[in-house]
């Protein structure tokens, strides 16, 4: 009679045999189970990948940057241009149609809205190299002219520091000796004139002060600069009349007399003219 085995008798019975596991260990296929829920747990917690818009074309972001530029009016009688929205609009150009005209256009618009905000220097910067880098632009009579008006909006009282007039005055001689003709040269004459008479007051303002401190010397060379840098301006009779009080007052009758003659031969029938006259018979 043959003896029945521990497996032959399992195998009889209809029941399974529990399988061996490895020391330490879970079964291989609760492992395999675990690590696919730990490999769908990290899908789960990645982003989506970043999508990304196709901007507007240049002319519509250039539209809209005119569009903001304008602004709103208030009531009908306050401009309220949205500046920030409009230098956004008009650099979204720039960075995504680097070679359309419009991206030239764009560099321009950012000048005017800058200036717009009353940032001179920004605008400057901006107005300066659109003229380096688009030379042969129809632009660049604009740019200069800008630029001088940017200088312009910072000028001083007359005894103050005048160097943003001269730097003004350097644009509009940029402006109408290299483009005479341009739709900007008549204004821009008026306003050259206008900051010249500036510097010319803000060196009879200097002038008076040394006068009235008896520094007559020192003011005298201010009256002559004014008559040699500054003339038809309508400040040589004044100029020229005080100039002759002070080579009075610094017993230099000869050349008083000389100063006071010249007033009564050119400017004849003004008060001017009728008091260097009595200079003069005071001086006999």
């Amino acid at each position: 009679m043959e003896r029945s085995t521990p497996s032959s008798a399992s195998a009889r019975c209809g029941t399974r045999a529990t399988p061996r596991r490895r020391p330490g260990g879970a079964p291989r296929l609760a492992r395999a189970g675990a690590t696919g829920v730990a490999l769908l747990l990290a899908l789960a917690c990645q982003s989506p990948p970043p999508e990304f818009e196709e901007p507007d074309p240049a002319d519509v972001l250039y539209a809209q940057g005119l569009e903001h530029l304008e602004g709103t009016n208030v009531l009908g009688l306050f401009h309220w241009p949205h500046i920030d929205s409009a230098i956004e609009s008009f650099q979204a150009v720039i960075d995504n149609y680097p070679y359309s005209d419009y991206a030239v256009l764009s560099e321009l618009k950012i000048a005017d809205a800058y200036f717009e905000d009353g940032k001179y220097e920004e605008a400057l910067s901006y107005y300066r190299d659109f003229a380096d880098l688009h030379p042969q632009h129809a632009q660049v009579p604009y740019t200069i002219f800008r630029s001088a008006l940017c200088y312009r909006r910072q000028v001083r009282t007359i005894n103050r520091d005048q160097s943003a007039t001269r730097e003004a005055l350097f644009y509009l001689d940029r402006l109408l000796n290299e483009f005479p003709y341009s739709e900007y040269s008549a204004e821009a004459e008026e306003i050259w004139r206008e900051l010249r008479t500036r510097l010319a007051e803000n060196v009879m303002s200097i002038a008076d002060f040394y006068r009235g401190r008896d520094e007559f010397e020192s003011a005298a060379e201010r009256y002559r600069s004014l008559l040699s840098e500054y003339p038809g301006l309508g400040l040589d009779a004044e100029s020229l009349y005080k100039l002759g009080l002070c080579y009075a007052a610094m017993n230099r009758p000869d050349d008083a007399e000389r100063v006071f003659l010249a007033i009564v031969q050119n400017y004849q029938g003004t008060d001017l003219a009728d008091d260097a006259a009595d200079r003069i018979a005071a001086l006999d």
